[in-house]
C-alpha cells in the first residue's frame, strides 16, 4: 500500500507560478511511474503529466512548455506550474501506478492503482 500527500496548491493571479509536490510513503519512484491528473468543476479528469521510473516524461499539450515534472526529493515528485492560466484551475491529483505508464496509458486514470487526496489549484484573471 501506498499513500501519496499532495501540497502546494493556491491561488495565484493569470501568469503566476506554484509548484505541487507529491510525497510518497515509501519509496516507490524507482519502480512505480508517477502521474498528475486535474479535474475542473464540471469537467472530466485528464491527465496533465507523467513520470516513468527511467525517468521519461509526458505532458498534456495543453501544459507543455509550461509544466515540469520531475523528482525532486526523497519519494517526492514536484510538479511546477508556470504561465499559468484560468483553464489551469481545478483540483490536482497525484497518482502512482505499478511498472510504466507508458504513452497510452499515462494519461488514463484507471491505470493508476493509488491516489492522492488532491489539492487546488486556482488561477485568477
Amino acid at each position: 500500500q501506498v499513500q501519496l500527500v499532495e501540497s502546494g496548491g493556491g491561488s495565484v493571479p493569470v501568469g503566476g507560478s506554484l509548484t505541487l509536490s507529491c510525497t510518497a510513503s515509501r519509496k516507490t519512484f524507482n519502480f512505480m511511474g508517477m502521474g498528475w491528473f486535474r479535474q475542473a468543476p464540471g469537467k472530466e479528469r485528464e491527465g496533465v503529466a507523467a513520470l516513468e521510473p527511467d525517468g521519461m516524461k509526458y505532458y498534456a499539450d495543453s501544459v507543455e512548455g509550461r509544466f515540469t515534472l520531475s523528482y525532486t526529493a526523497k519519494n517526492t515528485v514536484s510538479l511546477q506550474m508556470n504561465s499559468l492560466e484560468p483553464e489551469d484551475s481545478a483540483m490536482y491529483y497525484c497518482a502512482a501506478m505499478a511498472g510504466t505508464p507508458s504513452s497510452n496509458k499515462w494519461n488514463v486514470g484507471r491505470w493508476y492503482e493509488y491516489w492522492g487526496q488532491g489539492t487546488n489549484v486556482t488561477v485568477s484573471s
